[in-house]
Order: structure tokens, then sequence, then C-alpha cells
């Protein structure tokens, strides 16, 4: 069946998939740790356009509110237009958009409450040396228009047809989101969520799969993880810390998908139709391998016009510019406004205090306060909980940071400035059942090493 295929389709699906490997997922050794490719280039562009960069963030903000304010007044035509997909939303995220201007436009110009103007708030997310918001510009630039090298050259469909017989029992997703979870552990969550996103909107995952891989496979990266150790001063126990994070999140990829609210997300594609039960079956004819190639080059096959890829390329980046990045700001600077000026998170983290106890974690009133306050940025737990005198509690509360996953400063907010099937309280739900699943484990992890 595959030699029907000319060697411009295979060269499409070996060459460009290696590619797409080397940039999204192969980790290379630099003097800040280990990093992916594609990291390394959104990190070279960004310091080349940290003059400016802020301004850029704020204009592409000011045009999305305007657009999306512009559109609520526009009939809907039955061709869908570029104008469509990057401003066409509802009032609830045209108004998430016109509170991302005024976030931006409080920091920038300092005007305005200190909460909204401190770069412990707003500044986390735009300052432009290193800013959350201003770093996803660049990232977003690439990923728009290098991710199809992931999805639309047969790298999928190829491991895909051999990774279902281990996908599908354990995790409950398809053999085809393997290197959609290799991506997110290897490389960074946002990535992860990105190539998520998109396989959701081109119908190859159901609602309840594309909820699954987002929440449950897209990890921080490993130089993340060396950050969090380092505001903990718990360097030298990296290989037990990564272990130990490693551990937890099988476990709970585990059993996440089994329990609400994952499990009552609809099996059903974006466009509402029911997937076919028996599209990974292995037809008559065909083995796993065999399979999986003839997918591959079908795929292949199929985009070897790259000029039109190139172009839903640039489509992509528009999108994630425009739609994204709003989201991010807007969710972002409520949630840290939250945790650096009020109680909230402190009052929601003191049910956990009498469990810390138990569990016989040192200064657990201490710790409890950390808890859920990740919810906000997954950085915030370590950096409360770094003057804590007890090894051991610094180590519990680094693991658990970093296995809650869910966190509105980046993973968080991107999810939601996508289309996948994941409203707020579905991420703060995940992200409690996360949090009380992982602490049992690792306190017992955390009294062994210590």
């Amino acid at each position: 069946m595959t030699k029907k295929f000319p060697s411009y389709t295979w060269f499409l699906f070996i060459f460009l998939s290696l590619v797409g490997i080397f940039l999204f997922i192969t980790p290379v050794n630099t003097a800040d740790g280990l990093k992916v490719p594609i990291a390394l280039l959104a990190n070279a562009l960004s310091a080349n356009v940290v003059s400016f960069i802020h301004w850029f963030a704020w204009i592409v903000f000011i045009i999305a509110a305007i657009g999306s304010v512009i559109a609520q007044f526009i009939p809907v035509k039955e061709q869908r237009t570029l104008f469509d997909s990057l401003f066409r939303v509802n009032w609830f995220w045209t108004i998430m958009r016109i509170l991302a201007v005024i976030f931006a436009t409080m920091y920038l110009f300092q005007i305005g409450p200190e909460i909204f103007t401190s770069e412990n708030t707003s500044g986390l997310l735009l300052t432009p040396d290193g800013g959350l918001v201003t770093m996803m510009f660049s990232l977003f630039l690439f990923a728009g228009l290098l991710l199809p090298l992931l999805t639309d050259f047969g790298l999928l469909e190829f491991f895909g047809s051999m990774m279902v017989k281990i996908m599908r029992p354990l995790f409950k997703i398809p053999g085809r989101s393997a290197i959609d979870c290799l991506a997110s552990w290897v490389g960074d969550g946002t990535i992860g969520v990105l190539l998520t996103s998109k396989q959701y909107e081109e119908g190859n995952y159901t609602a309840r799969e594309a909820a699954t891989i987002a929440t449950t496979f897209s990890v921080v990266s490993i130089t993340f993880c060396f950050v969090v150790l380092e505001t903990v001063d718990l360097n030298h126990y990296f290989l037990q810390f990564y272990g130990s994070v490693i551990l937890v999140g099988l476990i709970l990829a585990l059993i996440m998908p089994r329990i609400f609210p994952l499990s009552r997300k609809p099996d059903t594609n974006i466009d509402g139709s029911i997937p076919d039960d028996k599209r990974e079956d292995v037809p008559k004819g065909f083995n796993a391998f065999s399979l999986g190639l003839h997918n591959a080059l079908s795929k292949a096959d199929s985009n070897k016009n790259l000029g039109k890829v190139i172009g839903a390329g640039f489509k992509n980046v528009l999108e994630m510019w425009f739609a994204i990045t709003p989201v991010i700001m807007a969710f972002g600077t409520i949630a840290l406004v939250l945790a650096e000026y009020t109680s909230f998170f402190k009052i929601l983290g003191m049910p956990f205090e009498p469990i810390l106890a138990a569990l016989q974690i040192p200064f657990a009133d201490q710790a409890a306060q950390t808890m859920i306050v990740g919810f906000a940025d997954m950085l915030l737990p370590s950096v409360l909980g770094s003057g804590i005198e007890s090894d051991l509690t610094r180590f519990f509360i680094a693991t658990v940071s970093v296995t809650q996953l869910i966190y509105m400063s980046e993973v968080g907010g991107l999810i939601l400035g996508t289309k996948l099937p994941l409203k707020i309280w579905d991420l703060f739900l995940i992200f409690l059942i996360r949090t009380i699943i992982s602490i049992p484990i690792i306190a017992v992890i955390a009294h062994i090493l210590f």
C-alpha cells in the first residue's frame, strides 16, 4: 500500500517530521540547563525585541478589544472570514480582552492602584524582559509556524497506530496523543496545550480526550523545575524531585480521566459529531506499523502544497496573538492580584492545615497557605515557602506545586484562550483534585527522603 506514494511524499514525512521532533521534543544542553530548540528560538527572539515587545503586546490587545466590540454589531456571514476567526467571540471574552487593555495600560503607564501596576502582578506578565505574555508572543510565532511539522506531515498518524494499545487502556486517550504528551513532558506544557487545541479543532480528539490531554500532560519544562528547586534552595535534590514529579504525574494521569469532571466531558468532536468507534482499529491486511506508515504518508501527501501550509501557519500565529494573549493577561492579572494583595488563597488553604499536620509535615500551618496559591502562579508556593526551616516541607511544597499543573498565569490562561472544552471552574476543580491526590503520595516520598 505504501509503494504508491512518490519519493517527495516520503521526503516530506521523514525529513519534516524529524525536524519537528528535534525542534519540539529533543532537549539540548545550554548554559541555562536543558531546553528544547523551539524555546531557544523564542528566547533568542525575545532578547532582540525586548525594547518594544511590551508595546507591541499593548497594541495587539487594543486591536483585539476593538475588533471584538465591532464584531458584536456586524452580522455573521455564511463564509467564516479571518476577521471572524480573530475577533468574533461572545461578550464574556470581549470583556476579557477589554480588561487586558486596561491592565496593560495601567502597568505600562504606571497609572492607577499599585495592585495593578506592581511588578508582582501585571509586571510578572508584561515586563519586556522575561514577562510571560511578552514571551508568549515569541513562542506563538515559532509554534504557529512550526507546529505543522508535528501535525501535518504524518508523525502523529505514524505513532498513533502503534501507541493506541498503550495510551487508550492506560489514559483513555488516542494513540496519536503520545507525541502530544511527549512534547508536553519533554518540551513545555504550553506547546502541549497548543498542539492539543489544534488537534481538537481539526477533529482528531473528542472534547473528553482534548480536555484530558491538556490538563493531564501539560507539564512544566525541566528548566522551570530547576527554578522551583532553586527558589526553595534544594538544587542538590533534583533527581529525587523530578523522579517524584514523574511518578505522581503518571499516577494522576491514570486516575484523572476516570473521575469527574474529565470523565463527564462528552466523547464528541468539536462540531458535535460522534467519532467512529473503530477509527483506531487495524484493518485487514495491515499491522500496526504498516497502518501507521500508510496513514502517515497519506497525511503527508495531502499537504504537498507547502505554501498553503505556511499560510495556515501564519493564520495560527495571528489567532494565538489576538485570542490567547489577552486572556492570559486578563486572567493572570486577576489571579496574581488575589494572591498578592488579598487573603483569598490563604483562606482557601486553611482546610489543608489539619491534613498536613496529620501527615506530620513540619510547619503545617505555613505549608497549608501554599496549597491553593499555586492556582494563580506555579512559582508562588515555592516563593512563599522558601523561608520555612525544614527541607522536608520545602521539598513537599515544591513537588506539590509542580504536580498541580494548572495555574492561571500560564497553562490555565492559555487553555481558557483556546477552544478547548474547559471553563475556569473545570480548571479549579481539576487543580483541587490533583492537589488532594498528590498530597499524601508526596508526603510519603518526602518522609522517605528526609
